[in-house]
């Protein structure tokens, strides 16, 4: 089995099988200290209610972008799947250990638009965030506020 690029969204599924009951849980993470507290308050609530979890990674471009195609394509490209290898052994593991159906989502595109859509074709009961730690965001708005206001679900917010 070939290993997917960077940029090509994949779902795996770790843990017990999925039960046919049960809360959906939605969990954004990006390797952020608050993203990692969300999903481990997300992998509580899932286990603690005999639910199903969705973490999804959502891959984004950055400033490196702006270095040029070959530059920025090949850092990014390194860095996303050393991130995505990370994260991806580390819920899973969660998954084992706590036993928890977990279906780990990596898809491509803005933090805000593909959570929400996930959230929605996931048919989830909460969504899950790490509070933003750029200060930014005090303005333009976080993903997390922007999620509060589309109101679909519940949204909790991890600091």
């Amino acid at each position: 089995m070939s290993t997917p690029g960077a940029f090509e969204s994949t779902v795996e599924r770790f843990g017990p099988p999925r039960r046919p009951s049960g809360r959906a849980i939605l969990a954004g993470v990006d390797g952020s200290d608050t993203a990692m507290r969300a999903a481990a308050f997300a992998f509580g609530m899932a286990r603690r209610e005999g639910g199903r979890l969705i973490v999804a990674f959502v891959v984004c471009r950055t400033a490196l972008s702006n270095l040029g195609p070959a530059v920025a394509t090949t850092v990014e490209h390194d860095t996303t799947l050393q991130l995505y290898a990370e994260l991806r052994e580390q819920i899973r593991e969660a998954a084992d250990e706590l036993e928890v159906p977990v279906s780990f989502l990596k898809t491509y595109g803005d933090p805000y638009t593909a959570l929400r859509d996930t959230a929605d074709r996931g048919q989830v009961d909460t969504v899950v965030v790490g509070a933003s730690q750029k200060a930014g965001h005090r303005f333009a708005g976080s993903v997390a506020t922007k999620l509060i206001k589309t109101g679909h679900w519940p949204v909790l917010v991890v600091p």
